[in-house]
């Protein structure tokens, strides 16, 4: 199954678009504060980018290892509500969307012990 290695692929191009647009286009419309809380969610996009195109990778080398597919949807979940929330924090200034990021990052965690457990059981 490839849809992983898609996702992941255009989830790491989309993030090189994001960490481009606020080194150049960002970079003198916000604070530094707000700057750090933009380059976070680029970060943390691009390192579960790379997590999706390993769960990709593990798909087709583990078969058999139900779970890795769930595994996979909860890293893309992380970078839609962590990223997204930071993204959107950052160049809104909207503050409760704070309060968003850590369902995120509950997200990676979980996916990332799904993708270990699955492999464990598998």
């Amino acid at each position: 199954m490839k849809t992983f290695l898609v996702i992941g692929a255009l989830a790491m191009a989309l993030g090189v678009i994001l960490g481009a647009f606020g080194a150049h286009g960002l970079k003198n419309k916000l604070t530094p504060d707000l700057l750090a809380v933009y380059h976070t969610g680029v970060e943390y996009h691009l390192y579960h980018a790379l997590g999706l195109i390993l769960v990709g990778v593990l798909i087709n080398q583990f078969p058999q290892v139900s779970g890795l597919q769930l595994g996979g949807w909860l890293l893309l979940a992380g970078i839609v509500i962590f990223s997204g929330s930071l993204y959107v924090l950052a160049i809104s200034g909207v503050r409760w969307l704070g309060a968003i990021t850590p369902i995120g990052g509950l997200a990676f965690i979980a996916g990332w012990v799904w993708i270990a457990w699955s492999l464990v059981r598998g």
